[in-house]
Parts: structure tokens; C-alpha cells; sequence
């Protein structure tokens, strides 16, 4: 008679905890530190090396390039995350933000039980290019000048539908073209669109979209701007992303326009040792987005050799070339057409 009240007992606690749903507070931390060191063979006498790169860019000095703290917590339906930030990209980034600690914050929710659907609202990182702020994660050690010179984050809404594994479709409505405080209120918000399809887990292409009103002379003007890349894993030590940015600025005389192709190959020498190869061309003869002294065509080109010490460490070495048709890069006191530094660094990523 004990051994059955005992089993009835147990039934019952059993059957009450399983009637009832598990909510959980899922909370992780993750982060990233990166120091570096450049040299720049120009000799720059600004604080800066170049106005129109935002990492790496103190000549002949150690320094801290970004160090980064992420929270985030899942509940339910909704996650949120924030994200705390330093060091000399921020300097260079946000430098007219009146926010600068923030390098993300937004709360997120699950708009179907199948997660097809997501709303995103807060501090948001860009739908735009292939290269984040992370290092670890981009094929190169320094940016692109098509990565340095489009949004690195928004601030606005962002709705994602994902019919499949291999197609995602995004909008956005943002505060404008890498903004967090809108510097007139009397300008409607930015729209913003991505497509992201993945054929195969080795395979992306993405083509994000900008349109909205943003500054040219201290004129507003509508921008609209187009993102297009494709990534690719060919195999164990091949990979590779083409990408291409055009762009066109409205103003009261006429249109404006700039564009940029990049190709950057990867190749893993050894497992723990891996080199890139990139070249571009950025062309702004209308100072859009490069305000230099005079019209920006500009080739790129760099090679940078890794080595991974293990998956959360990286040591890093590149050297880069620009030439520009103009006398755009400053030699000491005198202006030049070409520029050669070279950049290390060393990352831990958790």
C-alpha cells in the first residue's frame, strides 16, 4: 500500500511538471580584443594615418584597435544584446556619435513559432558588405576601402523573413547612412533592403540596398546605394569573395555617382598557417564618401600571412599598396599619389 501512495505521489509530480512549460533566462557572454601595430612608409604627422580608413590607423604605435564585450540573453521568444566597445576604431568611427561605448544594442523577437520571422529595433549591426569590425572573422587584416567607407552599424528596424535554409529576405527603416543621432529631425528615415541566398553551406551571395536623404556640401540629397557580394569556400584552403558597391548622390545640380569592385582569395597554406591576396579600385570623383583634396581613384592592393595559434588567437601581418590617379595621400607636408604601410596585429576572440 506505501509502494503505491508512493508511485500515485510521483505520477502526480511528474505528470504537473510536464503539463507545464519550462521558461528559462538563457544569458551568454562572448568578446573580443585586438591589439595592433602599423607603420606607414608616408610618415603621417596627423593623429590619424588616413581620413578615410577607421582601423588601424595610428603610424609607428601600439595600440588597441577594438576591444569588445558582448551580453546576451534569450527568453522565450525575445533575445536581446548588448555590446560595450573601445579603443581606436571607436576614436575614428564614432567620432561624431554622441554615443560611443554602444557598439551594439537591440532587443529581438520571434514573430512565429518556427522562427521564420524576426524583428530587430535598437543599435544594429550593418546588413552592409562582407567585413565586420572582428577581424577574426574577415579573410584580410585590414578593411577594404569599399568596407571602410559603408555603414559599419544602423540604428532603426529591421523585419527578416526566412521562407528556407537557403533564402532570407530583410527591410529596414533606419535613422540613415551609419547613424545613431539623426542631425535633422525633419528628415524622413531611411529604407534599407537584403537578400541573402546560400545555394550550399559553402556558398553566399548577398545584395543589400540603401535609400534615403544624406548630406553632400551641407545639402540633403536622396542616396541610394547598392551592395553586392558573393563568398565562397571552394574547397579546404581555397576561398574567396567578390564584391562590388555603387552608388549615386542627388544634388540640386546634378548626380553623382561612385562605385568599387574587390576581389580578396584566401588560400590555408598549412592549418595553422593561412595568406590573402586583394585587389580594388574605389572610384569618388565627386568626393561623396572620400573627402581628399581632390578626385579619388584609387587601386589597392595586399597581401597579409596568419597564423592561427589556436581557434581563438590570431597573429597577423599585412602590407598594402595604394596608388590614386591624384595627388590624394600626404607625404610628410607634401601631397603624393601612392601609400605603403604595413599593419600586425594579435586577437583573441571568446
Amino acid at each position: 500500500m506505501e509502494k503505491t501512495i508512493r508511485g500515485l505521489i510521483a505520477f502526480l509530480i511528474s505528470s504537473t511538471s510536464f503539463g507545464q512549460d519550462k521558461k528559462e533566462l538563457k544569458l551568454t557572454f562572448s568578446g573580443f580584443l585586438e591589439t595592433y601595430y602599423a607603420y606607414d612608409f608616408n610618415q603621417p604627422i596627423t593623429d590619424a594615418k588616413l581620413p578615410f580608413m577607421y582601423n588601424y590607423n595610428r603610424h609607428n604605435e601600439f595600440n588597441i584597435n577594438i576591444g569588445l564585450l558582448r551580453a546576451k540573453v534569450e527568453y522565450e521568444n525575445a533575445y536581446a544584446t548588448v555590446s560595450l566597445h573601445s579603443g581606436t576604431y571607436v576614436d575614428d568611427n564614432y567620432a561624431y556619435e554622441k554615443i560611443q561605448y554602444l557598439n551594439e544594442a537591440y532587443i529581438g523577437l520571434y514573430l512565429d513559432q518556427s522562427k521564420k520571422q524576426s524583428l530587430e529595433v535598437g543599435i544594429l549591426p550593418s546588413y552592409i558588405g562582407f567585413e565586420s569590425a572582428v577581424t577574426a572573422s574577415n579573410l584580410t587584416l585590414t578593411r577594404s576601402i569599399f568596407a571602410e567607407n559603408s555603414p559599419y552599424f544602423m540604428t532603426g528596424l529591421k523585419y527578416t523573413y526566412k521562407p528556407n535554409s537557403k533564402l532570407s529576405f530583410s527591410g529596414l527603416v533606419t535613422n540613415g547612412w551609419q547613424r545613431i543621432n539623426k542631425l535633422d529631425k525633419k528628415v524622413l528615415p531611411a529604407l534599407g533592403s537584403q537578400i541573402i541566398y546560400k545555394p550550399s553551406d559553402k556558398s553566399v551571395f548577398n545584395w543589400s540596398t540603401f535609400i534615403g536623404k544624406e548630406l553632400y556640401n551641407n545639402e540633403w540629397g536622396m542616396r541610394y546605394f547598392s551592395n553586392l557580394y558573393w563568398d565562397k569556400q571552394w574547397n579546404p584552403k581555397w576561398h574567396t569573395v567578390f564584391g562590388f558597391d555603387s552608388g549615386m548622390q542627388n544634388t540640386n545640380e546634378k548626380q553623382l555617382f561612385w562605385m568599387s569592385p574587390v576581389l580578396v582569395a584566401q588560400y590555408t597554406l598549412v592549418p595553422k598557417w593561412q595568406t590573402a591576396l586583394r585587389a580594388e579600385y574605389y572610384q569618388d570623383q565627386d568626393n561623396v564618401i572620400i573627402a581628399v583634396n581632390d578626385e579619388f581613384k584609387t587601386l589597392s592592393l595586399s597581401m597579409n600571412i596568419d597564423y592561427l595559434l589556436n581557434d581563438k588567437v590570431k597573429f597577423r601581418t599585412e602590407a598594402r599598396y595604394l596608388n590614386s590617379q591624384k595627388k590624394v595621400f600626404v607625404n610628410e607636408s607634401s601631397l603624393v599619389n601612392d601609400n605603403f604601410f604595413l599593419t600586425t596585429s594579435l586577437s583573441f576572440e571568446f
